[in-house]
């Protein structure tokens, strides 16, 4: 039994909520169950120097947490002067995710920004910050298109994320930290709405998984997965 009683298969409850605040060019709130992660898009008129005339744009990110996202008070990383190694992953996956199905060419010079800041936690901020992401995205590029800002489709596919795990010996899917905390083996999968494999990132926690337990894993995500992108395309239907 997992501590949610959810079955092995069934995910939390998700749900997003655009465009919560006013000046973000495209704003998301992801709630996964009791994880909840605010995710903004800011269009810049700017690149990184090293990108600078190469008629291309390109997609960054930045992810934080609150000090009272989790149980204890977390110290600012502001305050401490410099920025955790989990932090720079988790921003560096979430802007390779956005990335791979970005047109960088059809956005033009311009850098697109999306903070990912955790209101709160309980497992799989990652994986919430990515799918919520592809919304503040989509909804940054549907601003730009009114504009008239780009003349080709910059957006060219879905994009979301699901962890898995193996907990008490059972595959599981969209492990909560309860399950993460004590789980055999915690996995990441990204994947396209076409079906492509973005990232894939998995940790043997105290028993090393097989091969079975992985292709068990993967199957799980990939339904997590597609039933992530049908709730994107709802948000912005």
């Amino acid at each position: 039994m997992r501590p949610s009683c959810r079955a092995s298969d069934e995910m939390r409850a998700i749900s997003f909520e655009r465009g919560v605040l006013r000046h973000a060019e495209g704003s998301c709130l992801a709630k996964f169950g009791d994880t909840h992660v605010l995710v903004t898009a800011t269009l810049e008129e700017r690149l990184p120097p090293w990108l600078k005339g190469q008629g291309r744009g390109w997609v960054t990110a930045e992810y934080g947490m609150l000090p009272r996202a989790t149980s204890e008070r977390t110290r600012r990383e502001a305050s401490a002067g410099k920025q955790s190694g989990r932090t720079l992953e988790i921003q560096r996956l979430i802007g390779r995710s956005l990335r791979t199905v970005t047109d960088l060419v059809a956005l033009g010079e311009r850098q697109i920004t999306l903070d990912c800041d955790v209101l709160q936690a309980d497992g799989g901020t990652r994986t919430a910050s990515i799918t919520g992401a592809w919304i503040a995205l989509h909804d940054c590029i549907a601003w730009m298109k009114a504009r008239k800002m780009v003349t080709k489709e910059p957006l060219k596919d879905h994009v979301a994320a699901i962890s898995c795990g193996i907990y008490k010996g059972t595959p599981v899917l969209d492990i909560d930290y309860a399950e993460d905390s004590d789980a055999d083996t915690d996995m990441n999968f990204v994947m396209t709405g076409s079906g492509g494999i973005v990232e894939i990132q998995g940790t043997a926690e105290k028993n090393p998984f097989s091969e079975t337990e992985m292709a068990q894993m993967m199957t799980l995500a990939k339904e997590g997965i597609a039933r992530l992108i049908e709730l994107q395309k709802i948000a912005v239907a």
